[in-house]
């Protein structure tokens, strides 16, 4: 086993604390899904969200998924001029095998920020 470490992002369609919540669950299951991680092996997860959402923490969304046990922290992302919108992302660090192939994954309009990533969902 070794120590991995993926990102993902989303976007919300506005600033209430339920489509966070919604949002950022889609992200996960989408991220533990294609990379088949196991809650018990996340090590870390690091939220950010853009300045415009403030009604909820989207680390809720990963405790009410069953990271119990896994340390979340909520952070707010850099105010860059002319920056995406509304865009929550995420840092997971984990263990796996070996062989392991971490598949980044940004869904809505998150995809922009990395079309050079072949696993950006």
């Amino acid at each position: 086993m070794r120590l991995f470490a993926l990102r993902g992002a989303t976007t919300v369609a506005d600033n209430e604390a339920q489509t966070i919540r919604d949002a950022t669950a889609e992200l996960i299951r989408r991220i533990v899904e294609v990379n088949q991680l196991e809650a018990d092996a996340v090590v870390s997860c690091i939220f950010t969200a853009t300045d415009d959402l403030d009604a909820e923490f989207p680390a809720v969304a990963a405790r009410e998924l069953g990271f119990q046990r896994v340390p979340l922290l909520c952070a707010r992302e850099m105010g860059v001029p002319g920056s995406l919108p509304r865009v929550i992302r995420v840092l997971i660090h984990y263990y796996a095998p070996e062989g392991h192939a971490a598949r980044h994954v940004y869904l809505g309009e998150a995809r922009a920020l990395r079309t050079d990533l072949d696993a950006a969902q």
